[in-house]
């Protein structure tokens, strides 16, 4: 029987490029995001490319009616969801505390935090009634480390890892998985919507740097979902080579390069 997954922000980015490989492998794939065109688009390249069973859905996580609507349709379409991935998410803005935009903080809460908590209440008692299931919530570095202005997107990953934590306890007894994705710098549309479509500044981010690509966590959701039923990995952070951690990186330009072997 052929396995399906439901990915949240799937228009664009890490949840386009996961649902891409989990189709590539003959998954069922049940993509959502607020884009209709976007949405569309996806799901006719992925059935044509793959063959497979798409199911799209055009809502807001941060509506938890529309949320609610959509997994009732969907249960309807398909027998279970084995694997959700909660990708949906964004940074607005880079402020100091003092001088933030209350409305951007809103946005980010209500999608990074509440969001989740609404898909992840519609879908954890199905999984809970089919006596297994997996769920993956992609986090951000940012979820270890505060960095400068970085206050309330910070706040809302932090929130991600704890709320990780306490579903991979609440779940336990139910054979339920729980992974954390923590992604550093990755060229996206993330700093574009950050930047709120000032792409010269959104680009500066990334010069010199050798960031990592949507299909890198792609690649890394399919090994952790496709791990034995016995191994779950709980917590990974992942960098590309020229990051660090939230406070450093360096251009590739100035990596030190080894020294000469001698004769």
């Amino acid at each position: 029987m052929n396995k399906t997954i439901l990915i949240t922000g799937a228009t664009s980015g890490f949840g386009k490029a996961i649902a891409e490989i989990f189709a590539k492998n003959a998954y069922t794939v049940c993509i959502t995001g607020r884009r209709k065109e976007r949405l569309d688009e996806l799901q006719k390249e992925l059935e044509t490319k793959y063959k497979v069973k798409v199911i799209s859905s055009q809502f807001d996580v941060r509506d938890k009616e529309q949320v609610k609507t959509a997994i009732d349709d969907l249960k309807t379409k398909v027998e279970r969801i084995d694997i959700l991935v909660n990708n949906a998410g964004l940074a607005a803005g880079m402020s100091t505390i003092d001088e933030g935009d209350t409305d951007d903080w809103e946005q980010m809460i209500d999608t990074n935090i509440k969001g989740l908590l609404y898909v992840t209440r519609q879908v954890a008692p199905l999984m809970r009634k089919q006596a297994g299931g997996h769920i993956i919530n992609i986090g951000s570095t940012a979820a270890k480390t505060v960095y400068r202005n970085g206050n309330v997107y910070c706040a809302t990953k932090f929130a991600v890892d704890a709320l990780t934590q306490a579903m991979r306890i609440d779940l336990l007894p139910f054979g339920i998985k729980v992974t954390a994705i923590h992604p550093g710098m990755a060229e996206t549309e993330f700093s574009i919507v950050r930047f709120k479509g000032d792409e010269a500044r959104a680009k500066s981010v990334y010069e010199g740097l050798n960031p990592l690509r949507p299909e890198d966590i792609a690649d890394i959701a399919y090994y952790c979902a496709t791990l034995p039923p016995h191994v779950c990995i709980n917590d990974l952070v992942v960098t590309c080579l020229t990051q660090a951690n939230s406070f450093y990186s360096i251009k590739e330009a100035d990596r030190v390069a080894p020294a000469p072997k001698g004769d």
